[in-house]
């Protein structure tokens, strides 16, 4: 093997046969790590987590079998060699309790390299495979343009943060906003100049909310906001927060055109709020509403009165 070494464990008593371990592991690559005791090996595994253990069962007035315990505490999938003068019995009580070889002392090196490489090449493929679908996953939950969440992914967040306020009788708020006059925009500018107005809104958005919130592209030119744990004034409060952000924005040739958003803001608990589609329902009639008054001014859902504010500026 060629590259950077990588860190193994041995765990071996003092007086077994450690260098010819050792060299079977550094014939790998690896950058070996040796502990005489269970204490010292889970403070190396914690210092430097490894990509294999090769533990020797007996140690000195100790059992080998507490490393490995230690290793699958919490799911941890470290491949784990216990080297055991073991019988059948003992071999699958071993085996239950999460080894992945259990080896006589008497092990040939050549068997010993070859077992490690099968469980290697295993961990290492399990490994790419894991990262692999978590790459798609992502893909398919995040918006290409943006690297915003994607409207499916909002809506299953939505339902998520819904169940959590109704069990625990906590506040939620949502905020839609939507570009003024952005298919003008693309008219007079161009997609790319589009593209480049939604990228530039979606980091204004970024900016503005905590690290609990969630944003996502709703759809088109149309963003959502969701805020756990928050009542309508403090929407407002994240909402302005944008607003001012955007009020700074200019994009286009020699940066000279602004560009400005609705938003329709609601939250639950409300009278026409018990639902997740009920949430998204008033803040897109607040949003309307504020669109219809004439853009680029904040709209708040309320059951008897519709509360707008112009730009920034509540009246």
């Amino acid at each position: 093997m060629t590259g950077e070494r990588w860190p193994a464990l041995l765990v071996r008593d003092p007086s077994g046969d450690v260098e010819s371990t050792r060299a079977a592991l550094e014939g790998l690559g690896a950058r070996v790590l040796i502990a005489a005791s269970v204490t010292e090996a889970l403070q190396l595994q914690v210092d430097t987590p490894c990509e294999v253990a090769v533990v020797d069962l007996a140690l000195a007035r100790e059992s080998g079998r507490a490393v490995l315990e230690a290793l699958r505490e919490d799911g941890g999938r470290t491949p784990v060699v216990l080297v055991a003068s073991a019988d059948g019995q003992q071999r699958a009580q071993l085996f239950d309790a999460g080894a992945d070889e259990v080896l006589a002392p008497v092990t040939p090196p050549v068997e010993l390299v070859a077992r490690l490489r099968r469980l290697l090449d295993h961990a290492r493929h399990r490994k790419f495979l894991e990262a692999e679908a978590q790459r798609l996953h992502e893909l398919s939950v995040t918006d290409g343009l943006t690297q915003l969440a994607n409207h499916r992914h909002f809506q299953e967040r939505l339902r998520e943060e819904f169940r959590r306020a109704q069990r625990y009788d906590d506040p939620l708020a949502l905020i839609l906003l939507d570009v003024d006059h952005f298919k003008q925009l693309n008219d007079a500018h161009g997609h790319q100049f589009g593209d480049a107005v939604l990228r530039a809104f979606a980091d204004s958005l970024r900016r503005a909310v905590r690290e609990t919130d969630f944003v996502a592209r709703y759809g088109g030119e149309e963003f959502a906001v969701l805020l756990p744990k928050t009542h309508l004034a403090g929407a407002l409060t994240v909402a302005e927060r944008i607003a001012a952000d955007l009020h700074g924005l200019r994009l286009g040739p020699e940066q000279r055109i602004a560009v400005t958003a609705s938003f329709g803001l609601s939250s639950y608990p409300g009278r026409t709020v018990t639902a997740p589609d009920q949430l998204i329902r008033t803040a897109d009639e607040a949003l309307y509403r504020a669109k219809g008054e004439g853009r680029n001014k904040i709209s708040l859902h309320q059951p008897t009165l519709a509360v707008v504010a112009a730009g920034a500026t509540r009246v």
